[in-house]
Formats: structure tokens, sequence, C-alpha cells
């Protein structure tokens, strides 16, 4: 059976007239592969209770999560790793199969650390963290503002591309991209 692949929180950002970043918070999502329940990425600090009203509504208690991946280190992704007290905390930085069907695939230059997770479900879907943090970078062409290298960072946009059908952003909703457009999750 493949592995499914469920959105617990969209991420958002928040931007003022001028463009500046005034709040960033990090998607949420649940693999699920054979008997192994993944949380990628936890979201920031203070977002507990829609994180744990989000898996409720899913018909999961934190107690039954196996593992947590955070896609890189920056606090509005891994914020609420405290709820997950009996997962293992993996920081794979290299190419590795996490569970059936769910692998990393390593997509530096946001920061030097990012990695994205391919789950190959019933469209293979990439959970890109800022990688490909909204659908409007995608639909612009543009890497993420923030960022350590600018050229590795649209190399990583690239690769998220060329593997996915259906992207989990870090800062968005999920979306198609030969749709070109936001989806729901099964």
């Amino acid at each position: 059976m493949n592995p499914k692949v469920y959105l617990v929180k969209p991420g958002s950002l928040l931007r003022d007239e001028a463009g500046n970043l005034l709040d960033a918070r990090s998607s949420v999502a649940l693999v699920i592969s054979a008997s192994c329940k993944i949380i990628v990425d936890t979201g920031l600090k203070g977002e507990e209770i829609e994180i744990l009203q989000g898996l409720q509504n899913l018909g999961i208690e934190p107690e039954e999560i196996d593992t947590v991946i955070n896609t890189h280190s920056h606090p509005d992704h891994c914020g609420n790793n405290h709820l997950f007290s009996r997962a293992a905390i993996l920081c794979p930085n290299e190419e590795a199969q996490i569970a059936p069907g769910v692998r990393i695939m390593t997509t530096p230059g946001h920061s030097l650390d990012s990695i994205s997770v391919i789950v190959d479900s019933y469209r293979r879907v990439v959970i890109s963290g800022d990688a490909l943090p909204t659908f409007g970078n995608f639909i612009k062409r543009v890497p993420p503002a923030i960022h350590v290298d600018r050229e590795m960072a649209v190399k990583s946009m690239s690769m998220v591309e060329d593997v996915a059908e259906v992207v989990v952003p870090g800062h968005d909703r999920p979306f198609s991209l030969s749709e070109k457009g936001y989806i729901n999750l099964p």
C-alpha cells in the first residue's frame, strides 16, 4: 500500500507593503507509511493547540508519531518537536530511505541543512520545506527570498520541481505542479 500524506496545518508568510517578512509559520505534514507515522516539520512554538487539533481531526494522538523530520533547523519548522516525545527526531543530511516509499532529498540553499521529503503516494508528493516555500515561488520561478546561497536555492527548487507531482511547501498550502493550482490532500 502506498504511503499517504496529510496536511496537519498549512504554512503561511506575512509581509509588509515593502515585502519585508513580518511572520513565518511552516506547514506541518503527516506521512503514514505501513505502520510508521512521520511528522514533517512541527511548526512555530505557540502553535501547539492548532497542531494537536489537526492531528486529532485525523484521528492521531501525538504519542502515535514514530518519527519527526525537520526540513531544516529554523524555529518555525522545529518549534514543536517537544509535542512528539516518543518519536525519534531524525536529522538526515543526505539521501536516506526513512520508511517504505519515503525518502530524503538534500535541497540546500535556503539553509545549508535544508532537506525535502519525497513520498511515493498515489502521486509523488514532495514536502519541500523552504526549498520551494510557496506556490508564488513556483509560479514566478523565484527561489526563497531568504537564502544562504542563491545558486544552490535555485538548483534545489528545480530539483523539487523535477521529481514532484504535488508539493507541500514550507509556507503555503499544497499545490499540483501540472495543474498549477492548490489542491486538497486526501
